[in-house]
């Protein structure tokens, strides 16, 4: 048995020890074969989401086809561990090795095996985004309040500021170059409550009538998002300046299908926590061998029992409950009204989990990569010194960046404020997803990985800390055309 402690908070060392103790204790009483103890890999982590899609001791097998490979791994969260039962679920755990089913009976599953990217929780994120208004009248908070500070860094005053300042001075370069365009074109995406636009264009405004440099009149600030209900939030945000702004129905993994008339034309482009809300897909390494991540959404047997019991479903139809939910949306997924089908909707999305398998490949051309990176990129951003790692793709994020960057103006640029992974060492060092926040799903992203996607495409991409609020884990992605 090979122990991998990833990630152990100083407060909690006497935990891990205490786990430690107890797993070599039970290597030592003969309770698990020889042939499973030599293939068996153990990870300790810290998942630091409240709310996630994993049990405190999870198996996954590796497998080639039908074939079920030697690999054994078992996850062990330490957030979520009751010592006093660890002995009982990893041996519980081996036991379920015996038909490659692991938990069947325990569980009730809602999909198949399947790349994360293409995995049910994204259509329950959809599903949030669609139907926000509804989330929050029965959460009685704004989704916002759901961060970890109770507030989003993209309204930071500070920053916002320092933004605008920026912009004013590249605005003023151009002029002084006879090259200021005369409509000059600002994009954000995931405009949220609007309040950064907001902000940002009373900032501006300030600023331009200061310096009387007269571009505010100048300015077309677009903002697009994908869900309607918060393109009509932020519209009532941003009224002040409504003869500048526009709100247009962005998606985005693709934000140049509906932008393409603004192709070189954008001076600025800004998001904040949208990457880490796009599908990913993931890579797994172990003793230098390549695996590609599969799951499977399922809730436990018990609490589906217990949801369908509440809701008057008989359980047999549960999983086709859940499914009409992702079809028609809450309001008529139950007899009773909007009100018990938003109450089903949170409580099935508080339940589910995913259950991962590793699929074995040959190399990085088996892997399903994000539209637009080549093979070669990611087998030179793995390496050969890479012997036992796990990361996302990024797949939307990276998608998305390759359908940004083509609307910027030679001399714009694009701003994303997220969590980024700017080093992929940092990978074992903490959990970087899949985690739950509120009704959607978040996931760090792979800045390493977007750094040599941004190369490709013709941009350096650089990170910067987010000073403006002390112990923020936000970074700042920026990009400079490459002269």
């Amino acid at each position: 048995m090979i122990l991998h402690i990833n990630h152990i908070q100083p407060q909690r060392a006497a935990l891990a020890s205490s786990v430690v103790s107890t797993l070599v204790s039970i290597a030592g009483e003969e309770q698990i074969p020889p042939r499973i103890l030599e293939n068996l890999n153990v990870h300790l982590d810290w998942v630091q989401y409240k709310a996630n899609f994993r049990e405190a001791v999870t198996l996954r097998r590796a497998t080639r086809g039908e074939e079920l490979l030697p690999l054994i791994e078992i996850g062990v969260d330490l957030r979520q561990l009751d010592p006093e039962t660890l002995k009982d679920q990893f041996v519980n755990a081996i036991k379920d090795l015996g038909d490659g089913s692991p938990c069947s009976q325990r569980r009730m599953y809602l999909e198949p095996f399947k790349p994360m990217r293409s995995s049910l929780i994204w259509r329950f994120n959809d599903l949030f985004w669609q139907h926000l208004p509804l989330w929050e009248a029965a959460s009685g908070k704004g989704y916002e309040q759901a961060l970890p500070s109770g507030k989003s860094d993209a309204n930071h005053p500070e920053a916002v500021a320092d933004a605008v300042a920026d912009f004013w001075t590249l605005l003023k370069d151009l002029e002084n170059h006879k090259q200021l365009p005369p409509d000059i074109f600002v994009l954000e995406i995931g405009v949220g409550t609007g309040k950064r636009a907001a902000l940002w264009l009373d900032r501006f405004r300030a600023l331009d009538d200061e310096r009387g440099t007269q571009y505010y009149s100048r300015i077309r600030f677009l903002l697009g998002d994908y869900s309607m209900p918060t393109l009509n939030r932020a519209m009532e945000t941003v009224r002040q300046h409504r003869e500048l702004g526009s709100f247009l129905a962005v998606d985005a993994l693709d934000p140049f299908k509906s932008l393409s008339f603004l192709r070189y034309k954008v001076l600025s482009i800004h998001l904040t926590n949208v990457y880490d809300n796009l599908p990913t897909d993931e890579i797994a390494v172990r003793d230098g061998k390549l695996y590609f991540v599969e799951v499977r959404s399922y809730v436990p047997a018990a609490t589906a029992a217990r949801i369908s019991e509440a809701f008057g479903i008989p359980l047999t139809e549960f999983p086709r409950t859940v499914n009409r939910l992702l079809e028609v949306g809450p309001q008529h997924v139950h007899p009773s009204g909007t009100e018990q089908g938003v109450a089903f909707w949170r409580s099935v999305w508080d339940a589910i989990r995913l259950e991962e398998r590793f699929v074995a490949i040959q190399s990085i051309l088996d892997a399903p990569l994000p539209a637009g990176v080549k093979p070669g990129l990611l087998e030179n951003f793995v390496g050969e010194g890479v012997m036992n790692q796990r990361f996302q793709l990024s797949s939307g994020a990276v998608e998305s960046f390759l359908n940004t960057v083509p609307l910027l103006h030679p001399r714009g640029y694009l701003q994303v404020q997220d969590i980024f992974v700017t080093k992929l060492e940092d990978y074992g060092r903490m959990f970087r997803g899949p985690g739950k926040m509120d009704g959607s799903v978040v996931n760090w992203v792979n800045g390493a990985l977007l750094a040599q996607v941004g190369a490709q495409a013709g941009y350096d991409v650089h990170f910067a800390p987010f000073q403006y609020r002390q112990g923020s884990r936000t970074s700042i992605l920026y990009t400079t055309q490459r002269e």
